[in-house]
């Protein structure tokens, strides 16, 4: 470790999203490269540094930033060059060196306690004074907030969110109550906040602890798609994580409801807690629907059947009965539900609707939860679909998300239709709601056996379970969809039968192993050599494996460190960054694991950028295509086309994506699915699961493993119970309707 004291001469790279730089320090004569985070660094500087000196292969040596902090330059020339920095506006190089000339080393005292005697310089008028010393005031705050912050441990990327949130008042408003952070500063969790608050010396028993731990214990169970927890379940659980009595916790839970922070419901005689948001968006999304499916439409001048035959002559088809069914009732119904497996012909009947609704001119909006699956759905209708967030108009503003599209402006469409709805969960669905009129035409398609949203809530069961919206069930497998072994496949395991495997020239197989190590092995052959060579798959694009599971020797974290080093080995010039256990390195394939609503991206096409956006969600698939050590930044190519930077703070959001579990697969498709089949925890050998990894695929299945835990997963038709209110709801409500 070394310290040097010097003044800034150059700052060669900044990096202003997480304040890292690159500057050349002027120390007795020598200078020195530093390399660190620093996001308030000025050239003309007098700063103290404390780091290592190490060797940089392209830039030779350098200091490594440990801490950083400012010294009062106590020279002329020091006190000159600080000030006519840019540090501080209105005081370029003449308005210095007149400082100086006038106040010399009392410069800076004068402007920080006496500002008023600025006015004594020609050319400094009130004006300029008020914005010289409020700056120098800044400057000292943001200094003295980044110094308190270091000491615990947090860094600078975090530090400017946390600055950029509270201001002036950060050190005060931490200082009171650091659980603060954990909700109101992406990235800093309650963990974190209790270590802050820990070497703050905080009250194990401080109710903004417990209260926080209450909050945290909430969204935990969100975090698992509940939208409630019942009160005996949730005190235990925040019991046992702060160690503290019962007594407490239930103390806070009541002062949290005073604030309406949480909600206590009583539902037959049990008490549930909810999380604000989701107690009012479970709220709303149950009187919109009763209100949306009840309305009294205005009738549309169509004879449905003359439509129907229509579009069968035209498109040389002929519907199936459900299927004309589903076509009326889109007509009839304010709110209409479309389920139904994989062959059933959803796509045609949608694609029907559209023309039926297109030929009376009345204005459609397609959407789906994610990218990849309005994606899927523009190529099935030959529309524009977009995601619900951009249906919406999402925008991001101060901190807060928000769209654009609500009760007071709402959708000026006649129709809307939503694809993979089943991957809705209560908060989106709210929010869409709120943006639709009643009125408006509502179509939900969805696969009701397929697992639910990975967020908050069981939307679409419940909404079928209410009764309260009329629902069509496809369920006659087309004659070119019983070509499909996947298709019949699927079918078959959904009803609890065991597939056909192995069928000679068709699209679905079994390769028998007895051991984990032996599905590894294979899992590997397969990608990188077998299904290249048979078919001309590429083994990073065309081939995904889902596991049901993340840890094990066929669980995520264990089967991408494997297909890394087959699929993208470290090699010559391909830079790589280390995240904990897990390496990211250029080629890569990986998956966003959090909704970031900030995140900007950009579309370029030959050097020149084509369209900007905001957000990266949950379950993106992308590619690494750069990692600047330097910069510590990091790109990835989304979709193929949305460039994203990171830096290396935000990594954490990111995942390798070779082989990912079956829930963060909702929403994709692939062309060729690797399954393996294993032993594991009966909660995630399921019947559901299985069917949503095989439908996920679009030309081939390859499950690999034994036999009897496959008919395990078959019979095990196990459902995980969701804590939600939905279904209760919407029945309540009907009954003033």
């Amino acid at each position: 470790m070394v310290t040097v004291e010097g003044i800034v001469e150059e700052i060669i790279f900044k990096n202003e999203s997480n304040g890292f730089i690159v500057a050349i320090l002027e120390a007795e004569g020598d200078s020195i490269t530093i390399v660190g985070y620093d996001p308030f660094l000025k050239t003309g500087q007098s700063v103290r540094v404390v780091g290592d000196m190490v060797y940089h292969p392209n830039y030779g040596e350098q200091i490594e930033i440990e801490s950083i902090s400012t010294i009062t330059p106590d020279t002329l020339d020091g006190i000159e060059k600080y000030l006519s920095s840019g540090l501080i506006p209105y005081v370029g190089k003449k308005t210095a060196k007149k400082i100086v000339e006038k106040f010399g080393k009392d410069s800076l005292e004068i402007i920080e306690y006496h500002p008023e005697r600025l006015k004594e310089i020609e050319g400094i008028g009130k004006k300029k004074v008020k914005k010289i010393s409020e700056a120098f005031e800044d400057q000292r705050e943001l200094r003295d907030v980044m110094v308190f912050l270091q000491q615990y441990n947090i860094t600078p990327a975090y530090g400017i969110r946390i600055y950029k949130k509270y201001g002036k008042d950060t050190i005060n408003i931490i200082t009171e109550n650091p659980y603060r952070l954990s909700e109101d500063v992406f990235g800093i969790g309650f963990k974190k906040a209790d270590e802050i608050a820990r070497n703050m010396g905080i009250a194990i028993n401080s109710p903004y602890r417990i209260e926080a731990g209450i909050k945290f214990k909430l969204m935990k169970w969100s975090g698992n798609g509940h939208t409630y927890v019942p009160q005996n379940i949730l005190i235990e659980d925040t019991k046992k994580m702060l160690r503290i009595e019962e007594e407490i916790v239930e103390e806070s839970i009541r002062d949290l409801a005073i604030r309406k922070e949480i909600q206590l419901e009583n539902i037959d005689g049990e008490i549930l807690i909810y999380y604000m948001p989701f107690y009012m968006a479970e709220a709303n999304v149950s009187r919109k629907i009763v209100e949306i499916s009840r309305v009294e439409l205005e009738e549309l001048d169509i004879d449905v059947e003359k439509e129907i035959e229509k579009i069968e002559d035209s498109e040389g088809i002929v519907f199936a009965k459900k299927q004309k069914e589903a076509i009326k009732e889109s007509v009839e119904n304010g709110m209409l539900i479309i389920t139904g497996g994989p062959g059933t012909g959803k796509t045609t009947t949608i694609n029907a609707i559209i023309k039926l609704f297109e030929e009376k001119k009345l204005k459609i909006a397609l959407a789906a939860p994610t990218g990849r699956a309005a994606k899927r759905m523009s190529q099935a209708t030959d529309r524009e679909a977009k995601t619900i967030h951009r249906l919406l108009e999402y925008s991001f503003m101060e901190e807060e998300m928000g769209f654009e599209r609500d009760e007071g402006n709402p959708l000026d469409v006649d129709v809307v239709i939503i694809d993979e709805a089943s991957m809705v969960d209560i908060i989106l669905m709210n929010n869409l709601l709120k943006a639709i009129m009643p009125g408006t035409r509502v179509i939900f398609i969805g696969d009701i056996d397929q697992l639910p949203s990975v967020g908050p809530g069981n939307v679409l069961k419940d909404i079928i379970k209410s009764g309260v919206v009329k629902v069509v069930k496809l369920d006659e497998i087309f004659r070119q969809a019983e070509e499909s072994m996947i298709v019949v496949n699927a079918h078959k395991i959904n009803k609890g039968e065991f597939p056909s495997l192995n069928v000679k020239g068709k699209d679905f197989y079994f390769i028998p192993k007895y051991n984990p190590k032996e599905v590894v092995e294979t899992i590997l052959g397969l990608c990188n050599r077998r299904l290249p060579n048979f078919n001309g798959y590429d083994s990073l694009k065309d081939i995904q494996v889902l596991t049901p599971m993340k840890k094990g020797d066929i669980g995520t974290n264990s089967l991408n460190k494997h297909l890394q080093e087959i699929l993208n080995p470290k090699g010559y010039g391909k830079s790589e960054k280390k995240i904990g256990d897990e390496i990211f390195r250029v080629g890569d394939k990986i998956m966003q694991i959090k909704n970031n609503y900030t995140t900007e991206w950009e579309i370029i096409e030959n050097g020149v950028v084509k369209e900007k956006g905001e957000g990266v969600y949950n379950g993106d698939f992308g590619f690494i295509v750069d990692i600047d050590n330097d910069a510590e930044i990091l790109k990835v190519l989304f979709d193929d086309e949305k460039e994203v930077e990171y830096d290396f703070g935000q990594l954490d959001e990111l995942k390798l994506a070779y082989a990912t579990t079956v829930h963060k697969s909702q929403g994709s498709e692939f062309p060729v699915v690797i399954i393996p089949i294993s032993s594991g925890p009966p909660m995630l050998l399921t019947r559901n699961l299985l069917y949503t990894a095989i439908t996920r695929a679009k030309e081939l299945v390859v499950l690999v493993g034994e036999e009897r835990y496959l008919s395990i997963m078959i019979q095990n038709n196990r459902i995980t119970k969701r804590y939600s209110g939905l279904d209760f709801r919407m029945k309540r409500i009907l009954t003033y309707f």
